[in-house]
């Protein structure tokens, strides 16, 4: 098998994966009216998904470290069909709640799992280039999702999740049957191997610890941004729903073209520090560009801009951080997708509130966090060995 079909069969899942996330979003609120439920409810099962995730996604990273990236990811893709299935098949709240819990519990398997693989299997120059690629095929299931969400539940609301469950078991059969186990030849033998409070000590005082946390600031602005935008344009302009919508599709499609095509040849001419460092700087001034933008025109272009940058900095992250983990790639990997999910649980806060006090606060004070993490990045990405993390 050549190097590339890993790749695709995990992007592949990863797009099944954020296809159901992302086909959840516009059914949700009719789910719960349908059974009795109200806003509080809904809360918490959004905010549940994103809380499992970031409490589950480092323990399979130690898992697939110890038993292989094969067994973890198969568990995790297998586990989400059948968490959709428990979705569409649902007649009331709590057994929504406990298909949601399943549902972020295990689907939290994949993503550290399948940026492991890359880190194991593709070689350094190439890296970028992979996490890139899978980077794409989850903006290409947020963009989908929704869409195809919305028209599957015109005669029924549970088809979208039927749907969604048979797509992931066809995920599920190409993992089992084509992808090949990256760490076969190399297994972790270290008994320490595992999230303690000695190793974590370690790893964020190390370098990595700084690589986290500006994944967590790129998350947290990125989410901040999402989260803010589309209550944000209707306020200030009185966007309709069809303008709404294309701000969604730009930055959609911005995250595919980006990650797809261009972070590879990027990343091998200028390098990861580089286009870290630029897409800081970039998103701070798309932060600010949004706060100035004062038309549908121009908020397009903001948008656009600021989709750009931050879109440069994920893979070119996820690559650098994966030269330091050594024989512990699933480990770091899984702190790496707690550190997105964290920014993902306080950025959409943050925002809220601070949009209660002026609705400019959450962009002015992105554009403050992201000139923080360029501060950071001085301190954490350059030039470093590559066994640095495991000497830790």
């Amino acid at each position: 098998m050549n190097a590339r079909n890993p790749t695709l069969i995990l992007s592949f899942t990863l797009l099944v994966v954020m296809l159901g996330y992302g086909m959840v979003l516009p059914i949700m609120p009719f789910y719960i009216e349908k059974l009795g439920a109200g806003g509080r409810e809904l809360g918490w099962l959004m905010s549940t998904y994103s809380l499992m995730q970031l409490i589950c996604a480092p323990l399979w990273g130690v898992l697939s470290d110890r038993i292989g990236r094969k067994p973890v990811l198969t568990i995790g893709v297998l586990g989400y069909a059948i968490t959709l299935l428990m979705f569409g098949l649902s007649t009331s709240f709590w057994m929504l709640f406990i298909a949601r819990t399943l549902s972020g519990i295990l689907s939290s398997a994949t993503m550290p799992t399948a940026m492991a693989y890359i880190g194991d299997h593709a070689p350094e120059k190439e890296r970028s280039a992979g996490m890139g690629q899978l980077g794409a095929a989850m903006g290409i299931g947020i963009v989908i999702g929704p869409l195809l969400g919305g028209f599957l539940s015109t005669n029924s609301l549970s088809l979208p999740f039927f749907t969604g469950a048979g797509l992931a078991f066809v995920a599920f059969l190409l993992v089992i049957a084509i992808l090949p186990e990256s760490r076969a030849t190399h297994p972790t033998t270290d008994k320490r191997a595992g999230l303690n409070i000695e190793m974590l000590r370690q790893t964020f005082l190390s370098p990595v610890g700084i690589l986290l946390l500006l994944i967590f600031v790129m998350s947290l602005g990125m989410t901040n941004f999402q989260g803010i935008t589309g209550l944000y344009v209707v306020d200030k302009f009185g966007f309709n729903t069809k303008q709404v919508g294309a701000i969604w599709m730009v930055m959609g499609g911005m995250l595919i073209i980006v990650q797809g095509t261009l972070t590879g040849p990027m990343t091998k001419r200028f390098g990861e520090s580089l286009l870290i460092r630029a897409g800081l700087v970039g998103g701070a001034l798309g932060f600010i560009a949004m706060s100035l933008a004062i038309n549908y025109i121009t908020t397009l272009l903001a948008l656009g801009f600021f989709t750009l940058a931050l879109a440069l900095i994920g893979p070119a992250l996820n690559a650098y951080i994966s030269r330091f983990a050594g024989e512990r790639q699933g480990t770091v990997m899984g702190l790496n997708s707690a550190a997105t999910s964290l920014g993902r649980v306080i950025g959409p806060l943050w925002a809220g509130y601070l949009y209660e006090i002026n609705i400019e606060f959450p962009y002015l004070s992105g554009a403050a966090a992201l000139v923080l993490g360029l501060l950071v990045s001085f301190f954490g990405v350059q030039n470093q060995p590559e066994s640095q993390f495991h000497q830790i």
